[in-house]
């Protein structure tokens, strides 16, 4: 089996603006397009079968936060896990802080020292977490979600939780997918973005389209 770098390209998609029926139907364009390009990806896991078996909570606008930014210009790096046992180089980009129905949240935002090099990545931001769905609604890995240093202005950054999508480890081994660290682990149920894959997870990643 080879390991396969997951390189997260396709998600900075649609802009983060739009109010209620407006806001649901971007949203809805916005997954309809993430599971296409599962078709478009040869490394991709998904076949146009196993589409239909992908899940997603509601769209909601009480998950598209309005954050406060935080650059962490002391960060040291730091080797975060991935599921497959090995691990990349990373460091703490900044932290944000926000508000869901009343409650504080922090989280960190990581950037891979491994794109500093490409210029195709070097705008690119890694926000992995963890949260109370885990294992009954979400898959228990974790979710992610891809921003851009260029999303960051006034120290203010739009988080749209509605569009946190899966490792490809959930659907199969065979990646190398990072391990949301402890500091990123929410303490609420986030029931936004991507839910637990109903299909069965394949033993080895998908060598042909």
């Amino acid at each position: 089996m080879k390991n396969v770098v997951i390189i997260f390209s396709w998600f900075f998609l649609l802009p983060l603006t739009g109010q209620s029926q407006s806001f649901k139907k971007q949203i809805k364009q916005h997954r309809k397009t993430y599971k296409k390009n599962f078709l478009a990806d040869e490394r991709a896991p998904l076949t146009k079968k196993d589409l239909k078996k992908m899940q997603f909570f509601a769209a909601q606008e009480k998950y598209k936060v309005r954050a406060e930014f935080t650059l962490t210009p002391d960060a040291k790096p730091f080797k975060m896990a991935t599921y497959s046992g090995i691990t990349r180089d990373y460091i703490s980009y900044g932290i944000i802080n926000f508000t869901i129905d009343g409650e504080s949240h922090q989280l960190n935002i990581y950037k891979n020292l491994g794109f500093l090099n490409n210029p195709v990545y070097k705008d690119h931001l890694f926000l992995p977490f963890k949260d109370w769905t885990n294992d009954e609604e979400s898959y228990g890995g974790g979710r992610y979600l891809d921003l851009k240093m260029s999303d960051i202005i006034d120290q203010k950054i739009y988080i749209d939780f509605n569009k946190a999508y899966n490792p490809w480890c959930a659907y199969s081994d065979g990646y190398n997918c990072p391990v949301p660290p402890k500091e990123n682990h929410l303490g609420i149920a986030l029931k936004a973005g991507e839910r637990k894959f109903k299909g069965i997870k394949k033993s080895f990643p998908r060598q042909e389209i």
